[in-house]
């Protein structure tokens, strides 16, 4: 209720300004006193006061208003009809008509639109009402008031234009610079978009919302369907105003304000819908990227929705200068075109670095939570922007690097491995026997074969070299596991058994060392290991190892 008082307040003070049937905006010292120049169609100067002068509330006279009609055997009879509904359609379409601003010269030429002897009131609104010279007197001309009645009935539409002879009906009292049928209508306006706006909103928030809510989509219709649905209806009631307005008949700026007003208000609340649209395809979307095993798609989405938005909001914007404002926009774009190619050698890096990230939104080479490795970069992906990418290295800090760099250069993707690599040498002493190095590696590969999260397929146990100081074992496993965090995990289970098989098996793991030999001395023992010559003394260690640490787990 309080939006409509502030309305009808707004609305009473461009009256009070405004002067009744105020269509022609006149110097009352420059009317002719000479009747006769009031039926003078020399210059549109004086057509346009013969027309306008005999229409005003004090002088109405239909008849010689109809003078300034180009008419024919068919059409005059009905000159004062004409003439009538002329006047509404100036009237309803707010043109303001100044007579100080007509040319006053007999052989005026319209160099602007036609180059010929015509005179336009207004080419935006009305650009089918023109003056024209025929026979040396300036008249309306035949076209005009051919579409006398066509323009009427797209001024006052869907039989609105019967109230124009209903309402004034009601009473032709002055208060306040208003008839009182005007003021009685301004109240019936008011009152009905009072109604209609409460049965909207309850046929909305009951009646909608309980149909969603039925459907399973309580959630969505209230927090997404339903702020776009009362957008909506608030558009109906600009559109009923902006019609029922011109009805009043009101002092003509005022009518020129209003609709002004009424036609920014159209475009505005279009974009604020089409702007809450897009949160509700940007959810849709979001549920079709959860669906996916990709996490690029779920930062894809939100920079959908930001350059939907913007794009909603630059193009509102320049609706609403060019339908509501009336702004002429072309000398704006025109420059954009023209500062264009020195904005794109200016923001050459920005362009590039847009057209990085689309390309890694369509190749997908990485995505959220990957780690990559890329000259100096090294880390886990966290965010992909129009401009960069975010990477939080292993030292914790954050890189922001260019997405045209990005999309120029070598990508090692770990994230995307299959199964992740686990290689090492183990390197056991000279002294160790054949038969113990042979059961070392068939252990290691038992070890290998029963940890759930290695690869069985593919592993090499072997022993491969002799080094300086060791004989080498090659252990070249592979884990099938997601995160690094899990591939640790693996690698501590694995090394932890291959240091109790070492240590249930006797076998000794070598280093860089100088051993220095010498003759063994009476009552001395040995520094060398006695080893057993049986391979089956092994053979049984290595059993009593997998019944004690790896059978023990299938229990």
């Amino acid at each position: 209720m309080a939006k409509f008082r502030i309305m009808f307040m707004i609305l009473l003070l461009l009256l009070l300004q405004g002067e009744t049937n105020a269509q022609v905006i006149l110097d009352e010292n420059l009317i002719p006193l000479n009747e006769k120049d009031f039926h003078n169609f020399k210059t549109p100067h004086n057509t346009t006061l013969s027309f306008f002068y005999h229409l005003r509330e004090d002088n109405y006279d239909l008849k010689a208003a109809s003078e300034a009609l180009t008419l024919n055997e068919t059409n005059r009879k009905d000159a004062e009809k004409l003439s009538a509904k002329l006047k509404q359609v100036f009237d309803g379409n707010g043109v303001v008509v100044r007579f100080s601003e007509i040319p006053n010269v007999a052989d005026y030429i319209d160099t602007l639109y036609s180059n010929q002897a015509k005179f336009f009131f207004d080419t935006k609104k009305l650009p089918l009402v023109y003056l024209e010279k025929v026979g040396g007197e300036w008249k309306f001309s035949a076209f005009t008031v051919s579409q006398i009645d066509e323009m009427h009935k797209e001024t006052y539409p869907y039989g609105t234009d019967r109230l124009l002879n209903i309402l004034p009906k009601m009473g032709n009292q002055v208060y306040l610079g208003l008839h009182f049928w005007q003021l009685a209508g301004l109240l019936l306006l008011i009152l009905s978009l009072f109604v209609a706006h409460k049965l909207i909103t309850f046929l909305l928030d009951k009646v909608f919302l309980y149909v969603l809510s039925k459907l399973g989509y309580g959630y969505v219709g209230e927090k997404y369907l339903l702020p776009v649905a009362r957008i909506t209806s608030i558009y109906l009631i600009v559109v009923l105003s902006s019609l029922f307005i011109k009805l009043l008949q009101l002092p003509v700026e005022v009518v020129a304000s209003l609709i002004k007003v009424l036609n920014a208000l159209k475009p505005l609340i279009i974009t604020i819908v089409f702007y809450k649209i897009v949160d509700i395809v940007s959810l849709y979307f979001a549920k079709l990227a959860e669906k996916t095993q990709s996490t690029l798609d779920d930062q894809l989405v939100p920079l959908i929705r930001k350059t939907l938005k913007a794009f909603v909001v630059i193009l509102g914007t320049l609706f609403v200068l060019k339908e509501g404002l009336e702004v002429d926009i072309v000398p704006f774009l025109t420059g954009l075109s023209i500062g264009g190619l020195a904005f794109a050698l200016a923001a050459q890096d920005t362009i590039k670095n847009f057209f990085g990230s689309i390309m890694i939104f369509i190749d997908k080479p990485f995505q959220v939570g990957d780690w990559i490795t890329s000259g100096d970069v090294d880390g886990t992906v966290e965010e992909v922007g129009f401009r960069s990418t975010r990477v939080r290295t292993f030292r914790n800090s954050v890189m922001y690097i260019p997405n045209g760099k990005i999309a120029d250069a070598t990508i090692d993707n770990h994230g995307l491995r299959q199964y992740r690599r686990f290689y090492t040498t183990l390197t056991i002493t000279y002294d160790t026997p054949p038969e113990l190095v042979e059961a070392f590696v068939l252990g290691l590969r038992k070890i290998v074969e029963n940890h759930p999260s290695t690869r069985k397929d593919v592993f090499n146990v072997y022993f491969n070299n002799l080094s300086a100081y060791s004989q080498d074992i090659m252990f070249y496993i592979f884990f099938q596991v997601a995160t690094w965090q899990e591939e640790l995990k693996c690698r501590h289970e694995i090394l932890v058994q291959i240091v109790k098989l070492a240590n249930t098996l006797g076998v000794r793991f070598a280093f860089p060392t100088q051993t220095l030999h010498m003759e063994s001395f009476p009552d001395k023992k040995s520094l060398v290991p006695a080893y057993e010559k049986e391979a089956a003394v092994y053979s049984k260690k290595l059993q009593e190892f997998m019944n004690k640490e790896l059978l023990k787990k299938d229990d």
